[in-house]
């Protein structure tokens, strides 16, 4: 089977025997691990359901004594024998999750496409029907319990026919697919779309009315019959043209109450996406601020969700940018329940061709963020079936380290880093290092070549790959930075849109003064002249030219640090040619903003570069 390079399991290439639940799994992974490296280590495994998730392990001579509750013992299992590869040796072990659902979202389409996938076609879906190599499934199933990741949603968020029938026609095809993940603690969920009473022939989708609550009930029974560990339900709704309960005059709450009732005696939950806006706004609206919406919508409605709803935030305002602060949602409602989504597809941040780690930004999210806030991680999948489970072979860091993000968010972006690359490849102490700071670096590498100072939305339109700094600037979705020949930004202060007011006071002090507003998202909040003196006494316009500058530099230097490693043959081809491809494309991003700029302010670069007429 291929498809092992750039995965940090690639090591353990022995196929496991057919096991029913996570102990016995835990049981196989121990036996084949200690009889393929002769260590002569014995274990022994003991169920404790007072841990719950959590495990202990305890090393006493060359015995390994695991103690866990229901995947306790897989995930205690794993992290022996990820702790042996890293050579961390026999260490005693106890830990427990953050958060109890840490989830894959997989924006498969039933026809086998991916929606914003950049890592070929679905690994279980083509021609309208489940299509997948079993064994395939097994060890994505070893992939994600090795990360902790426990629960996986097929589909795309966007339902798209025929996978209505996923919780009705297919339910004999979602129960053995379910089977196949099982032994692995990984439960399956399932994007149900709101109007699918209407689908079956009932004259309305209301959440309130009685035909409706009762066509759920059933369905929930029916499925939950076939699949009784089955998570739940996750619901984009009243969103990009999605149906929901506005259409009858409710609210969300409402709506995701009334699914959310249908569920509860199978102890499902269902996940509610709070991605809402106006997505048919009018450019010459100067009032309306994308970047408010979801707040405004879901803040009066604190205290109003079931106790097994969850609101799914994405982690800013806007769409997965390549800056964005915090999303205040996740600040401010205090009695809903959250999930703080995150997208290892890359959409915006180089498509899984340009490398971008992370873990930094994620540790800068949970700096703002308290992490007792959420109760729940979520993360738009970046798998599929190219030779690459995660196209580029690097990208296979962003899938581990989310999952070790969801299970302890204390986690540092560092240690991360180093435990992917120590599991992953063998390379000497320096090598080691060597890439380790490549892909720290990776992050502001590509910011500084892209997304001037907390700009958003220059890219090419529908693609979204590549510089397009006017694509989105007269069209509907409320993306605008509105630069001119003067200045540039949008004012989000309380004198301008108000969307700082909705942050708690000390942050909104923070963005709000100039003085003190982060320089990496001075434009997201203020609109600023071209010749504004910023604090390190630098213009505005210089510090856009410089950052291009720079970032395309970097990328030259990170192509000569990977030229030098010396990685498995499939991986280094891969790397180095997607590598040239982002040379490319800084390049691009490199020219086109500056020129955009150069052309808007008539200002020279002060270092005399080249930048085009």
């Amino acid at each position: 089977m291929n498809g092992f390079d750039g995965l940090w399991l690639k090591k353990l290439q022995r196929t496991l025997p057919p096991c029913e639940t996570p102990a016995e799994t835990a049981k196989a992974e121990l036996s084949a691990f200690f009889a393929d490296r002769g260590l002569g280590e014995t274990f022994a495994l003991a169920e404790d359901e007072a841990l719950g998730e959590g495990y202990r392990v305890c090393w006493e001579g060359a015995c390994c004594r695991v103690a866990g509750g229901h995947t306790g013992l897989l995930y205690g299992a794993y992290d022996v024998i990820l702790g042996l590869l890293k050579g961390e040796g026999r260490q005693d072990l106890a830990s427990a999750p953050q958060y109890p659902l840490r989830m894959l979202n997989a924006w498969d389409n039933m026809d086998g496409s991916v929606e914003r996938g950049y890592s070929g076609r679905s690994l279980w879906f083509e021609g309208g029907r489940f299509d997948y190599d079993p064994e395939r499934i097994r060890y994505l199933g070893r992939l994600l319990a090795s990360a902790h990741i426990n629960v996986l949603c097929l589909n795309n968020v966007n339902v798209h026919a025929p996978a209505q029938e996923l919780v009705s026609g297919m339910l004999g095809d979602l129960k053995a697919f379910a089977a196949l993940l099982r032994p692995f603690g990984v439960r399956l969920m399932v994007s149900i779309d709101f109007s699918l009473p209407l689908s079956a022939g009932l004259p309305t989708a209301d959440p309130l009315d009685a035909g409706v609550r009762e066509f759920w009930k059933a369905l929930a029974d029916r499925v939950w019959a076939e699949v009784p560990d089955l998570a739940g339900f996750l619901v984009k709704a009243d969103s990009e043209h999605r149906p929901g309960p506005n259409a009858y005059g409710r609210t969300h709450a409402e709506g995701a109450n009334m699914l959310a009732e249908a569920v509860v005696p199978h102890q499902g939950v269902v996940v509610w996406r709070a991605f809402v806006y106006d997505c048919m706004q009018d450019w010459r609206d100067a009032q309306t601020d994308r970047p408010c919406a979801a707040y405004k919508i879901y803040q009066p409605l604190d205290g109003d969700f079931r106790d097994n709803v969850i609101l799914q935030v994405k982690n800013g305002p806007y769409d997965f940018q390549v800056r964005e602060p915090v999303s205040p949602l996740l600040l401010s409602l205090k009695k809903t329940h959250l999930a703080l989504e995150v997208q290892l597809a890359q959409e915006y941040t180089g498509q899984q061709i340009d490398l971008y780690a992370m873990p930094p930004m994620w540790r800068e999210i949970f700096d703002v963020l308290p992490k007792e806030n959420i109760c729940s991680m979520a993360a738009v999948s970046n798998l599929g079936r190219g030779y690459f489970w995660t196209g580029h072979p690097f990208a296979a860091l962003n899938l581990y380290a989310y999952g070790r993000l969801a299970w302890q968010p204390d986690t540092e972006p560092g240690r991360m880093i180093g435990d992917w690359v120590r599991l992953t490849y063998d390379l000497n102490v320096e090598d080691r290092e060597s890439l380790c700071r490549l892909l720290a670096g990776s992050r502001n590498a590509y910011e500084k070549y892209t997304a001037p100072l907390g700009l958003c939305w220059m890219v090419v339109p529908h693609t979204h790959y590549g510089p397009c700094p006017g694509g989105y600037e007269f069209d509907l979705w409320g993306t605008y930075h509105r630069a001119d020949r003067n200045a540039v930004g949008i004012d989000r202060t309380g004198e301008g849109t108000g969307y700082a007011l909705q942050y708690p006071e000390k942050l909104h002090e923070l963005y709000e003064n100039l003085d003190t507003c982060p320089d990496e998202m001075l434009l997201f909040f203020h609109r600023l002249s071209y010749d504004w003196v910023m604090r390190d006494g630098r213009t505005l316009i210089q510090r856009i030219y410089d950052d291009h500058f720079e970032g395309y530099e970097a990328v030259r230097a990170m192509a000569e640090t990977l030229r030098a490693l010396p990685l498995p043959e499939n991986d280094k081809a891969e790397a180095e040619s997607r590598m040239q491809r982002q040379l490319r494309n800084a390049r691009e991003w490199r020219d086109v903003i500056n020129t955009f700029f150069h052309r808007l302010s008539g200002v020279s670069d002060a270092r005399g570069r080249r930048i085009y007429p």
